[in-house]
């Protein structure tokens, strides 16, 4: 194999754009296993063309990569926000390691756990939330670059304690259920906000939402009112599913326009184009098994 791909790497700056373009697909054929040799062919190589091509081939991989996993996450029935999250997360940042993010999350949560009583109510439940997540790790929501892409990216996010509404929210509520804290994603026209909701079988469907969280907010506290002052400054009818927890696969969606909205403020094209590639692939009616 290592032959071919050497005399394949070889062809990548032939002028003809015919065997370039068939050089690429052939390489392309092998799939990821080959990344490794790819990236090894480009420190080796002098030549800025082939460096180029080789480095959009690597992309290619990659981003095919991206798009399957996406897909697949989505038709086996998009249970794990946190791994479609991580998916996401692999189209910016393909080297970067699941379990670190997995352990950040996993830290956060443990010190939460730590400080919990048994007898909490749920509104005290939650402020221990805002303390550690707010005070003691110091995420913030990013006011003044609210279009940086990497709002949108989990990692990043985590990395940094600044994220969008929609990045902190998430956060917020894989940490809370966790801890086995039922608060949920709710899909607010211009606004992303998390729900309170009592489980138990006794409470009748239109009274199990106990009270909204503001994640990009410090975790701010607040009843339906609240969300029906909101939706009427927007001259939105009071529809049932403004007060309802999405799904997973309608966060995804979110976060997706985001990185969108994100990417076409910075004017490259390019990411559009791939971002709308992963729209198409959590499209359609979400499954359910």
């Amino acid at each position: 194999m290592n032959k071919e791909l050497e005399a394949l790497v070889k062809l990548l700056d032939d002028p003809d754009e015919d065997i370039s373009r068939h050089v690429e697909e052939r390489i392309l054929s092998y799939g990821s296993e080959i990344i490794g040799f790819l990236e090894s062919s480009w420190e080796q190589s002098f030549d800025v063309l082939v460096q180029q091509r080789i480095e959009n081939l690597v992309h290619k991989i990659q981003f095919g990569e991206v798009k399957n996993e996406l897909k697949l996450w989505y038709q086996s029935g998009a249970f794990d926000i946190l791994e479609g999250m991580i998916i996401i997360n692999r189209y910016q940042f393909p080297d970067m390691d699941p379990q670190k993010i997995i352990n950040q999350i996993e830290e956060i949560k443990r010190d939460i756990w730590l400080q919990m009583i048994y007898e909490m109510s749920p509104a005290e439940k939650i402020k221990l939330i805002n303390h550690v997540f707010y005070q003691n790790y110091g995420f913030t929501g990013n006011t003044s670059n609210h279009q940086d892409p990497n709002n949108s990216y989990i990692s990043q996010v985590l990395e940094s304690k600044k994220g969008n509404q929609i990045s902190l929210a998430v956060i917020y509520s894989i940490i809370a259920q966790k801890l086995d804290i039922p608060v949920y994603g709710v899909n607010l026209p211009q606004h992303f906000i998390l729900a309170y909701v009592d489980e138990s079988e006794e409470v009748p469907e239109d009274e199990q939402i106990l009270f909204y969280i503001n994640a990009f907010n410090k975790g701010f506290i607040f009843g339906k009112r609240d969300v029906d002052s909101f939706l009427k400054q927007l001259s939105l009818k009071p529809e049932k599913h403004y007060y309802e927890p999405c799904s997973n696969v309608d966060i995804i969606r979110r976060v997706l326009r985001n990185l969108t909205s994100s990417y076409v403020k910075a004017g490259n094209e390019a990411k559009v184009q791939e971002i709308a590639e992963l729209i198409e692939a959590v499209e359609g009616q979400a499954p359910t098994l």
